[in-house]
This record gives C-alpha cells, structure tokens and sequence, in this order.
C-alpha cells in the first residue's frame, strides 16, 4: 500500500547522486543498467523521482523518441521500499506527463514484465523500437545477448490522473 507521504515531482540537479547511486544498486544485482551521475545530469529534466521525508527513494526517466511514443526507463526503487507502489506511482506519473505532451504510446524494456502487466501493458517484439536500437542499444553491453522484455501501453483515450 502506498503511503501518503509519498511525493512524486520533477528531479532537480540535486538529486542526480541519489539517482545514480539507487540505479548502481540495482544494476549490481543486475535487474537493470547503470547510469552514472554525469549521465544523470546530462538528462536531469527527464528524470522523475519519488520522495519521503526530504529523501529520494525512487526514479524513472523519460526519453521522447517521436511525437508519438516514448520510453519509461530507469525505473528504481530503494529496496526498503519496494512493494509499497512507488514504481507504480512512478510508472502513473510519466505516463500523464508523456500524455500531457500528446505522447500516444509508451514502451518500456523490462525484465520485471509482471509488474508491468499489472499497469497495463503488452509484450511485443523488440524490433518494434528500431529507433531505441540504434540510439540506445547499439552502445550496450548486453546488445549481443539482451534479456530484456519489450512491452507497450496505448495512452491515448485514457484519462490523466
């Protein structure tokens, strides 16, 4: 259950450290990759992040790749509290910013598909994104090997909230 003091706001240049270290944690146990802090900074205002008590406890990212469609990524929550509905308010946050922007269908590269799912996503082909392959993922490790789970969300007809 989320807890209500939860907040949910743009991150600031402050916060690219705490981004940074939340992504290493979790790139350590290998459920995602990194992001450095000068990477953080250099895409600061498409970062979200999630706060309780003063503290940053999660992030996610936005990359815009057309008018139409963008990508949710980056999304990390500090361990002590994940299952809380921090990712899914996260997730809830970018998709009614890409929404306000006429953004119409968000994918996301995942390797928790379940928790996707639940927010209402489908599993598609990968090729799909060739825009996200060459800008992305020809600069990845994991490019020859990518165990990543390519799911998209219609966003238009829904109502922001």
């Amino acid at each position: 259950m989320v807890s209500s003091d939860i907040t949910i706001r743009t991150a600031r240049l402050a916060d690219a450290e705490a981004i940074a270290g939340i992504t290493a944690f979790n790139a350590g146990k290998g459920v995602m990759l990194e992001r450095s802090p000068e990477n953080v900074i250099e895409n600061i205002r498409n970062f979200l992040v999630a706060e309780h008590d003063g503290t940053v406890i999660g992030s996610c990212a936005i990359a815009f790749f057309t008018l139409h469609l963008a990508e949710i990524r980056t999304l990390a929550v500090l361990d002590s509290f994940k299952r809380r509905g921090v990712g899914s308010l996260l997730v809830g946050k970018a998709e009614e910013v890409l929404r306000e922007e006429g953004v119409t269908t968000a994918f996301v590269l995942t390797l928790s598909p379940v928790f996707f799912l639940s927010l209402g996503y489908r599993e598609v082909n990968k090729e799909m994104f060739p825009q996200k392959i060459w800008r992305d993922c020809t600069n990845c490790p994991k490019l020859m090997a990518c165990d990543e789970i390519a799911m998209i969300k219609e966003l238009d007809g829904e109502i922001a909230g």
